[in-house]
């Protein structure tokens, strides 16, 4: 048996680490764990860089690996003379504007293909696109040894997992001008009434971009950047969030009035306490709980946040991965990877939505087939092995 190749990952907690240890290690590679940022919250930036400088130069590895990207963890690696491969799971990602992005060491994986097409002329021989995936065997493992109560406990009609991102959204917490106010809601509002395609980007002028600015002190710039990110900022940090925010609520209060939705969510579910098909539930744990939800609900809802431009979310995957009957806003990419209608079935709008929630639920033999169809298609073309392999392939392509 070959020596195995060896290489660095830096942990910082992730919840995908874990499945991308276990598929590098499935594919006979010894991964040396950096997990200091997890032990030592507090540690400062040069102890950080001095201690991942010091690991590379004493294992020589392949490469170095993270999930996302870090600029400090490029700079690094392109002084060491090292690769340096990054996988991302988020959509947005300030740190790609900066200008470590264009370092030679960089193999930068994205998942959303606006976002790969936004940043890929940056590093053309550095910046890939590469969907998401899932763990179908430990999700497999997590459903192995499930009792009749748990099962009982987990069936219903209609699910949704996930935030409802009022939480996270900053928009009611700064203090606006009227006109300013009521400029960003009107967009919102627009852009509520456009699925598949976002005006986020193009609708704000100058001048709100500088209110915004002016409104919030952490309104985030990032360092070192290679453009000017305020624009992207307030897309995507203050008016998408709002955005995905209202339309989860908006979504589930209607849906809630004809059908039984179970939502397991940690965010504020005020708004929604008082209809009658809701039945909020908490948060679900990832690896035992989550699975069983996907796995026993007739009907899972996904969602997308508008950040999310184009590409497929890891609910999108763990669903499909679990077993589970997906039902999902459209997303563009979804044709690349699935058949609509035969490993997953998609809506356009509210109306459609409803339509396809009563089908559905009148027809459990077509849902099952589907639902048993796309565990197939995860299972055999799209677990974070073959991603893995997908990107040992573009590192040593000989």
């Amino acid at each position: 048996m070959s020596k195995p190749m060896k290489i660095i990952i830096h942990r910082y907690g992730s919840i995908c680490e874990p499945d991308i240890i276990e598929a590098f290690h499935a594919c006979n590679i010894a991964v040396i764990e950096d997990s200091t940022e997890i032990r030592q919250k507090s540690i400062s930036s040069e102890t950080r860089i001095r201690l991942l400088g010091e690991l590379i130069l004493t294992h020589r590895p392949a490469f170095v690996f993270s999930i996302n990207f870090f600029p400090y963890i490029s700079e690094i690696c392109e002084k060491l003379n090292t690769l340096y491969v990054s996988l991302s799971v988020d959509c947005p990602v300030l740190e790609l504007f900066s200008r470590s992005v264009k370092n030679k060491c960089n193999r930068i994986f994205l998942f959303d293909y606006l976002q790969y097409q936004k940043f890929y002329p940056e590093n053309p021989e550095g910046v890939f696109y590469l969907p998401l995936a899932a763990n179908t065997a430990r999700w497999e493992q997590a459903l192995s040894a499930v009792s009749k109560s748990q099962v009982q406990a987990y069936q219903c009609d209609v699910s949704f997992v996930g935030s409802l991102y009022n939480e996270k959204s900053p928009l009611a917490r700064i203090t606006l001008d009227d006109f300013n106010r009521g400029l960003a809601e009107g967009i919102i509002e627009a852009q509520l009434k456009i699925p598949g395609c976002s005006v986020l980007e193009e609708a704000p002028p100058d001048s709100l971009v500088s209110a915004f600015r002016r409104a919030d002190s952490a309104f985030f710039r990032p360092k070192d950047s290679f453009t000017d990110t305020d624009l992207f900022v307030l897309s995507h940090y203050y008016l998408s969030m709002q955005v995905s925010s209202l339309e989860r609520i908006r979504t589930l209060a209607e849906l809630g009035k004809e059908f039984s939705i179970n939502l397991y969510t940690r965010s504020d579910t005020t708004d929604l306490q008082n209809i009658p098909g809701i039945r909020c539930q908490g948060g679900v744990s990832t690896h035992t709980e989550m699975p069983l939800v996907f796995r026993y609900s007739k009907i899972n809802l996904n969602i997308t946040m508008r950040s999310i431009q184009t590409g497929l979310s890891q609910r999108i995957w763990d669903v499909l991965g679990c077993g589970g009957f997906l039902l999902t806003n459209y997303q563009s990419e979804i044709p690349e990877y699935f058949v609509v209608g035969e490993d997953l079935e998609c809506y356009e709008n509210p109306a459609d939505l409803k339509e396809k929630i009563a089908f559905y639920l009148a027809h459990d033999d077509i849902r099952e087939e589907i639902a048993r169809n796309g565990l197939k298609k995860t299972r055999d073309r799209h677990t974070y092995i073959h991603r893995i392999l997908q990107i040992m392939r573009v590192l040593f392509p000989g």
